[in-house]
């Protein structure tokens, strides 16, 4: 019998390849443009890019995100109990 996957981890992870997809798609586009500009194989070098980077980069958010959200939170929030 499976264990049900709770709405805080699906959210969790659809975050991550939502934030992951959009980021790699866009990064990936733009720094092939910076480096090699627009050419007849533009689309195809973008795709190639795009398809070795998002794995990567959920991976990345994944890991990373609760670390940045709780940094975020720090800088944010002040600390309530200070001298």
């Amino acid at each position: 019998m499976s264990t049900p996957v709770s709405t805080a981890t699906r959210l969790r992870v659809i975050f991550a390849w939502l934030m992951s997809g959009l980021m790699s798609l866009l990064m990936t586009g733009w720094i092939g443009w910076i480096n090699a500009g627009i050419s007849p194989d533009f689309l195809a070098r973008w795709a190639h890019a795009f398809v070795l980077a998002w794995p990567a980069a959920f991976t990345i958010v994944l890991v990373a995100a609760p670390v940045v959200q709780r940094l975020t939170q720090r800088l944010v929030v002040p600390n309530p109990v200070q001298p």
